[in-house]
């Protein structure tokens, strides 16, 4: 049994909404369990693109499933919810964004999925969340909560 997290956001529509029901699908899926949950998140968008801000989570997870396969599943969840990456604009508005964060300390860089993310040090709309329901987790032997502080996390209010 694997540990993962993943960082959730929306901006479209109902954004709270869209988590819950993203957080539903996943907790049906019999090769996945939920076992914690950030606070929700209102934040700032990052990137060229004007638009609301997104309500962000994240989700500490156990899993049967390979890297990749979660990774897939978390896409499809994404296409069920209606989101298109194909013709979405990148870093723009979006109805669901599940994105595989961190996946046991497993470092891999395939077709579907980096581990660890690539950006996620970046962000502290990410790093918040993550370091809340998982502080110790170690990331190159330095603690989620120990990098969540080195950032400015100007514009991610917790909202409940």
């Amino acid at each position: 049994m694997a540990e993962a997290l993943i960082s959730l956001g929306s901006n479209i529509g109902d954004p709270l909404a869209a988590l819950h029901q993203a957080m539903d699908h996943l907790s049906r899926d019999p090769d996945i369990a939920i076992k914690a949950q950030s606070s929700f998140y209102r934040t700032a968008p990052v990137g060229p693109v004007a638009q609301d801000d997104f309500i962000n989570a994240a989700l500490l997870l156990t899993t049967t499933l390979a890297p990749d396969v979660l990774m897939k599943r978390l896409l499809d969840i994404e296409t069920k919810m209606g989101r298109d990456r194909t013709h979405a604009v990148r870093f723009g508005p979006r109805v669901i964004d599940l994105d595989l964060i961190l996946y046991d300390d497993v470092k891999q860089k395939s077709a579907l999925v980096e581990l660890p993310h690539p950006r996620f040090r970046e962000r502290a709309f990410v790093l918040v969340p993550l370091s809340e329901i998982a502080p110790e987790w170690r990331v190159d032997n330095v603690p989620l909560s120990d990098l969540a502080a080195a950032l400015d996390d100007t514009g991610v209010t917790r909202i409940g």
